[in-house]
């Protein structure tokens, strides 16, 4: 297959976590990968490497998704390097915890910038560029139904993307575009454990019938099925990928 003809995937917030483990999946399924990062060019960077050096194509692109203009700076890197767009993945996020007593103005701005404006802007751009027949995945979390205290904020906004997404699914449905959440549980990774003390971890990690936190793998199979050809019938959905938590 010509790389002109290749599928085209950007994956905000890519450099570490979920996000590189995505890039790595979809990159290994032969999709050209744009890798998002807002300050880790290194990490990007190193994970542009390992893809290339494993044969596929990637590329770093800086930018932060929580100020106007990144999203479609985002799509022309893109379009430059690799010729369109087929699939965006929101994946880039902040998790600033707190009880709603207590939260700081200058921490609600912040995520309502990135976890809500981000991906909103990105579902935009999305709208107006993907190629016919492409894929948006977004995320949410499973806290949404969960409900836990100190996640009032962060679980509101995700609440709203999982709104927009089915709303977006309906209007994007004559070009074939499908629009998906996946909404996580635990997943190992720098985000979930800032802020918790070993305790908390381990009694997350107890609420799964399989007594263990998710791995970003997990979740990079997940983002991968919606994208790719099995996944084409599923649209307008929260997929909880959570382990079987509560």
């Amino acid at each position: 297959m010509s790389e002109i003809s290749k599928k085209v995937a950007i994956v905000t917030g890519a450099s570490r976590g979920i996000g590189a483990a995505i890039a790595r999946r979809l990159a290994s399924d032969g999709l050209l990968v744009v890798v998002n990062f807002a300050r880790s060019r290194d990490s990007a960077d190193a994970l542009v490497r390992e893809i290339e050096g494993s044969g596929g194509r990637a590329l770093a692109v800086q930018a932060d998704i929580g100020a106007p203009g990144s999203m479609k700076a985002l799509f022309d890197a893109a379009e430059t390097a690799f010729g369109g767009v087929d699939v965006l993945v929101n994946n880039a996020g902040i998790m600033k915890l707190s009880p709603i007593a207590g939260v700081r103005d200058e921490d609600f701005d912040r995520q309502v910038a990135v976890n809500f404006g981000g991906v909103f802007r990105g579902m935009r751009e999305a709208a107006n560029r993907l190629r016919d027949g492409g894929r948006i995945v977004n995320f949410s979390t499973s806290v949404v139904g969960m409900k836990l205290p100190t996640y009032g904020v962060y679980a509101s906004i995700k609440a709203a993307v999982e709104t927009m997404t089915s709303i977006l699914a309906k209007e994007l449905g004559p070009r074939g575009i499908s629009v998906n959440t996946v909404a996580p549980g635990p997943v190992e990774t720098e985000l979930f454990l800032t802020g918790k003390t070993d305790e908390q971890v381990a009694a997350l990690a107890g609420m799964t019938p399989f007594k263990r936190l998710g791995q970003p793998e997990d979740i990079a199979g997940v983002v991968a099925f919606l994208a790719g050809p099995d996944g084409g019938w599923v649209n307008g959905q929260t997929i909880r990928a959570n382990g079987g938590i509560a």
